[in-house]
C-alpha cells in the first residue's frame, strides 16, 4: 500500500524545483561527514543530520517554525522526496531536534556549514553572480532596557552569583549599601526625595567600586570574571565624580550604552531620526538577479551599515586577481617607480602584478567602468556593489575602490552636528585651504585657540580600583578613559554636556591642518560673511536616542 515518495514526486516536479535538487544533491551536500564533529559514536541513534539539514534549508526557504517544519516533513511526500526519497510511511521526529541542531552547530568551529556548502553548490551552478546588494534591518530584542540604578545593583547581584561561598563572604564584606542585593529589581527609595536619590547612586557606585577591588589580583573562574567585566563597565558608562567628590549619572546615552544585564549584548539603535528600537542589526548581502543571500552578519544596533558590509561582500574582495593589500603592511608607493603609479595613466598597481585597472572614486560614485579599462582577467566583468547611502562612507567607498569594485551607492551627505560649516564648504588645494569667508591659510599653520573652549563631548568615568588581570579594562559607553584602569584618586571630571547642546555658544572644532571644519578663529561669528548655514539631518544613522 505505501509506496516510496518518488510514486508521486517524481515526473511531476520539475528538474529545477528545490525539491528535486535537493533529492539529487543531497547525499553530496549533507554527507554524514560534514555532520561527524557533531555526534558521538556511541549512544542512541540520532535523526540522519541529511534529513534534518534538508528540513533546515526547506523551513528556512518557507519561513516556518520548528513546529511547521516538522509537520511538513511528515505529511508533505515533497519533502520527503528531498531528504532522499524517503518511504510515504518514513516516521517523523520532534521539533526539539532541529533546536538540538542549531545548538550544536553554533558550539562547533564551523556554525555556517550548512549555508556554505548551499552556497558553494549555487557557485558551482552558476546562480551567483558578480553583484551584491546590501541592506541592513533592525532585530527586535525582547528584553527591558534598564534604567542606571537597576543596571549597577544588577550587575552587583550578578557577580555575587556566580562567587564561591570565600568569595561571596568578601564581596559582601566590602559592600556599605543597607542592602544584601539578593531580590530582583530597584533598590528601596524616595524616588521623589532628589537627594535621596542622589544618596542612592553614590552608594551603588561606591560598592561596585568596592567589588572591583577585591577582585584586584586575584585568580578568579571565567564566570567571576565576565560577572566583573559586566560590572565595570556598566559603573564606568553611567557614572561619574561630581565637583563635591559623590558619584552622579551622566545625562545623556553613551553611544556604546549596555542597556541589559539579561542580555549585556544588545544596544540602542535607530534606523531614522524617528525610529528607535533595542537589540541588534542584521546585514544581508545578494545577488539581485537570483536573489540568492550569498552572506549575513549580526551586530548590535548602534552597529554603522558601512561598519559591516566589509565581510559581507568578502568573496568579491578574496576573488580578485590584483591581490590589493589593505592591511596597511606594505605602503602604497606614490613615487611613480611603478608599485603604485598615480601620475600617468591613472592606474594603480597596489601589488606590482599590473592587475586590473581599480575604479576611481567619480566612477565609483557614478557605476561606471574606469575607460578602457578591460575586464577582469579571464574575461570576467568587474564586481559591483549596490547600497543606500548608509554604505556611502569613505573609508568602505577606498575600500572598494583599491579592490577594483563599482560602488554602485550615494555619497553620505557632509554633516557638522555641531553646527558649524561642513567640510565641503572649503575649497581645498595643494598646500591651502580656504573657508567660506575667503581667509586662506596654508596647511600646518599655527591656528589661533578659540575664546571659549569647547565643552566636553566625550563621557568621563570615574577613576575605580583597578579590576583583578582577568578582567581587561573595558572602553564602554561614555568615557574617553577607562573607568578600572587606576587605583589613584578620581580625577576631577570636565562638567558634562548634552552633546549637540552646549552651554556657552557653538563649540569651537578642534585644531586640525588637515580637516577644516570652521573659519580661522573656530566660529562662523568671526565675519558676517562666514555664516554657518542650517544643519542638515542625516538621512541613515546608528546612535542611541536620546
Amino acid at each position: 500500500m505505501w509506496a516510496g515518495s518518488g510514486s508521486v514526486c517524481e515526473g511531476r516536479l520539475a528538474e529545477t524545483s528545490i525539491f528535486s535538487v535537493l533529492h539529487a544533491e543531497g547525499g553530496t551536500l549533507f554527507g554524514d561527514e560534514l555532520f561527524a564533529d557533531l555526534f558521538s559514536r556511541r549512544g542512541r541513534p540520532s535523526v540522519p543530520p541529511q534529513i534534518v539539514a534538508t528540513v533546515m534549508v526547506l523551513q528556512r526557504l518557507f519561513g516556518l517554525s520548528d513546529r511547521e517544519a516538522v509537520e511538513a516533513f511528515e505529511f508533505d511526500a515533497r519533502w520527503k522526496w528531498a531528504a532522499g526519497g524517503l518511504d510515504l510511511d518514513y516516521g517523523g521526529f520532534a521539533h526539539t531536534v532541529l533546536v538540538d541542531m542549531r545548538a550544536r552547530l553554533a558550539a562547533s568551529a564551523q556554525p555556517r556549514r550548512i549555508f556554505e556548502v548551499t552556497l558553494g553548490a549555487a557557485k558551482q551552478a552558476g546562480l551567483v553572480g558578480h553583484r551584491r546588494v546590501l541592506d541592513s534591518t533592525p532585530l527586535y530584542d525582547a528584553v527591558a532596557t534598564m534604567d542606571t540604578v537597576t543596571l549597577v545593583r544588577s550587575a552587583i547581584r550578578g557577580l555575587l552569583k556566580v562567587a564561591d561561598r570565600q568569595l561571596e563572604d568578601d564581596l559582601r564584606g566590602v559592600l556599605v549599601r543597607d542592602d544584601d542585593y539578593r531580590r530582583a529589581g530597584k533598590p528601596v527609595c524616595d524616588w521623589d526625595d532628589e537627594a535621596a536619590r542622589t544618596a542612592l547612586v553614590d552608594e551603588l557606585a561606591r560598592d561596585a567600586y568596592a567589588v572591583l577591588g577585591v577582585l584586584h589580583g586575584r585568580d578568579v573562574t571565567p564566570e567571576v570574571a565576565e560577572a566583573g567585566r559586566l560590572v565595570a563597565t556598566v559603573v564606568g558608562q553611567d557614572i561619574e565624580t561630581g565637583d563635591d567628590g559623590t558619584f552622579r549619572i551622566i545625562p545623556g546615552t553613551a553611544s556604546d550604552r549596555v542597556i541589559s544585564i539579561v542580555d549585556p549584548q544588545a544596544r540602542h539603535g535607530h534606523k531614522t531620526a524617528a525610529r528607535h528600537y533595542d537589540g541588534y542589526k542584521g546585514h544581508a548581502a545578494a545577488d539581485p538577479d537570483s536573489e540568492i543571500i550569498t552572506d549575513t552578519r549580526v551586530t548590535p544596533a548602534h552597529t554603522p551599515d558601512a561598519a559591516a558590509a566589509t565581510d559581507l561582500i568578502g568573496d568579491l574582495i578574496n576573488d580578485e586577481p590584483d591581490s590589493t593589500d589593505m592591511t596597511g603592511d606594505r605602503p602604497c608607493d606614490m613615487t611613480g617607480d611603478g608599485s603604485c603609479d598615480m601620475t600617468g595613466d591613472g592606474s594603480c598597481d597596489m601589488t606590482g602584478d599590473k592587475g586590473p585597472v581599480p575604479v576611481s572614486p567619480e566612477q565609483a560614485v557614478a557605476g561606471s567602468e574606469p575607460a578602457g579599462a578591460d575586464p577582469v582577467p579571464g574575461g570576467r566583468q568587474h564586481p559591483e556593489v549596490y547600497g543606500d547611502s548608509a554604505y556611502g562612507t569613505g573609508l568602505f567607498l577606498r575600500l572598494l575602490n583599491r579592490a577594483g569594485i563599482i560602488a554602485n551607492t550615494k555619497v553620505q551627505p557632509p554633516v557638522n552636528n555641531s553646527g558649524l560649516f561642513t567640510k565641503d564648504a572649503f575649497s581645498v588645494d595643494t598646500g591651502t585651504v580656504t573657508c567660506p569667508a575667503g581667509k586662506t591659510p596654508r596647511y600646518g599653520s599655527t591656528a589661533t585657540a578659540p575664546a571659549t573652549a569647547p565643552p566636553a563631548s566625550g563621557r568621563h568615568a570615574p577613576a575605580a580600583p583597578s579590576p583583578p588581570s582577568a578582567l581587561p579594562p573595558k572602553q564602554a559607553g561614555r568615557s574617553e578613559s577607562a573607568a578600572t584602569t587606576t587605583s589613584s584618586p578620581p580625577p576631577e571630571p570636565a562638567k558634562p554636556t548634552r552633546p549637540g547642546k552646549p552651554t556657552t555658544g557653538p563649540p569651537a572644532p578642534r585644531s586640525n591642518g588637515s580637516s577644516p571644519t570652521s573659519c580661522d578663529d573656530g566660529t562662523a561669528a568671526a565675519a558676517p560673511a562666514c555664516e554657518a548655514p542650517p544643519r542638515s539631518t542625516p538621512t541613515s544613522t546608528s546612535s542611541p536616542p536620546p
